[in-house]
């Protein structure tokens, strides 16, 4: 991680030539100056961090994606967070509840030292200048989208420790694949998605435990022509966990597969329903 200009903090937009955009909330690691110190020595290393995950998906602008990817830490600002932090999951659903500007680190440990924590003014100021970008960008490219090619898919790309006690019972599954329920995409794109990623290699879960976050939820709006998909990806999968480190030939295998969601999502179409 690290400290870094404030035009180095906005997000990178990478246009594409498809109905489909990839949305990387959580892969950022870079932080506003001062910031750092006054983290706990369990979030200095940005542990929640979704690692590499752009890098995981780097192929997607060749297959004709765009890409929208956040530069900053999730610590900063969670962009998959309202921006009134209402909670997403009730009690039932969750033991740990993280907020737009989280203070509780995934393992339950605090993000900031005390009396170090964010007041009211300091958030405001944070999602002015980091949430909010995020969201016009997206929200806009997605209306440009829609504009040019009749609908438009945000895939949401997220990625997580296999383990987080906290956050559920065991291993999570290889690929989680949600859709609110599916209220968030037409029936037959989530079909399509889910048969994409059927394999013997990795185990699928469809909304399971990860149905989606804000993004998949406020913008997937399938009778507008916006559809949304959120994966959540367990980290073994592509990278060795502890500490964070890429690992070439898991991630290769596990690109071939999401080379054959992107590729079945950019094809699909509302006339194929």
């Amino acid at each position: 991680m690290a400290a870094a200009t404030s035009h180095s903090l906005l997000p990178a937009l990478h246009q594409g030539r498809s109905p489909l955009l990839i949305s990387i909330p959580h892969a950022g690691t870079l932080l506003p100056p001062g910031l750092h110190e006054r983290f706990t020595d369990e979030a200095k290393p940005l542990p929640d961090t979704d690692w590499f995950v752009d890098r995981l998906y780097a192929f997607a602008h060749d297959l004709g994606a765009s890409m929208l990817i956040a530069r900053t830490a999730r610590l900063v600002a969670d962009l998959n967070r309202p921006s009134d932090d209402q909670p997403l999951y009730s009690a039932r659903q969750t033991r740990l509840m993280t907020g737009v500007l989280p203070t509780q680190c995934f393992s339950g440990a605090a993000v900031y030292r005390e009396g170090e924590e964010p007041d009211s003014a300091e958030t405001a100021r944070r999602l002015k200048l980091y949430w909010q970008p995020y969201h016009d960008l997206l929200r806009d490219s997605l209306q440009k989208i829609r504009q040019q090619h009749g609908h438009a898919i945000v895939l949401d790309a997220h990625s997580i420790r296999s383990e987080v006690p906290l956050l559920f019972d065991g291993v999570l599954p290889d690929l989680n694949l949600g859709s609110n329920a599916g209220a968030s995409a037409h029936r037959s794109l989530l079909n399509l998605a889910s048969r994409s990623l059927q394999s013997s290699e990795f185990t699928l879960v469809v909304d399971g435990r990860f149905k989606g976050g804000h993004i998949t939820r406020h913008y997937g709006k399938p009778d507008q022509q916006v559809h949304a998909l959120q994966i959540e990806i367990a980290q073994h999968t592509y990278m060795h966990e502890s500490p964070p480190r890429w690992d070439e030939p898991r991630a290769r295998k596990l690109q071939l597969h999401l080379q054959n969601l992107l590729r079945a999502l950019i094809e699909w179409t509302p006339g194929n329903v």
